[in-house]
């Protein structure tokens, strides 16, 4: 079973562009979001019924990007990923009256049954950046995007509350508010942190 990268973060702080810098070295496989592919985010964007179904459907996407990453001979990269997924999406829409406590405690079931099937990531990089930053990220993005900078405080919250159950061996820390678009400083220290782990 191959190994596995997860790069984590709040919207627009850069993970789809880091996860491209890092395949562009040929030593990974990638596993991006991929919003346009999705079928219920567009529907989702337009009408909050379809916050249960996008949230299912993104969870069971995640759990195939695993499993299709865990084949491959290279490191498998995933952009943002199953654990973010429940702990930063599900959660925060939860909390803006999206998904009732009901479809909440599903998807919790969802998560927590498929994680217990499958091995979380040997590395987790959690991306932060400035908030001005974050701003002109999204402000140039052409996405459909769901979480906005004004849940950026409460998805932090939500995810930093996951990120303190991962041992320290486990997870690296980058701020990438000065980063080029290559990434050149952060793929240098992944690369450094895959090496000698």
């Amino acid at each position: 079973m191959g190994k596995l990268i997860s790069i984590v973060g709040s919207s627009g702080v850069g993970k789809t562009t880091l996860v491209r810098a890092l395949s562009a070295t040929g030593q990974f496989a990638a596993g991006l979001e991929d919003h346009t592919e999705r079928p219920f985010q567009f529907l989702f964007k337009q009408d909050p019924r379809y916050a249960l179904a996008n949230q299912l459907d993104y969870l069971l996407y995640r759990a195939e990007q695993e499993w299709t990453l865990r084949a491959s001979p290279q490191i498998g990269l995933l952009d943002g990923g199953l654990d973010l997924d429940y702990h930063g999406f599900t959660r925060l829409f939860h909390r803006r009256g999206l998904l009732t406590d009901l479809e909440l405690n599903l998807c919790r079931r969802f998560y927590e049954h498929t994680r217990a099937l499958f091995p979380p990531p040997e590395w987790i990089i959690a991306l932060s950046a400035s908030e001005e930053t974050i701003s002109q990220r999204l402000a140039v993005r052409n996405r459909i995007n769901i979480a906005s900078e004004k849940d950026a405080d409460l998805f932090n919250l939500f995810m930093n509350e996951w990120l303190s159950t991962i041992p320290s061996a486990y997870l690296l820390r980058l701020d990438v508010s000065n980063e080029t678009i290559e990434y050149a400083d952060s793929i240098t220290r992944i690369l450094s942190v895959i090496q000698t782990g």
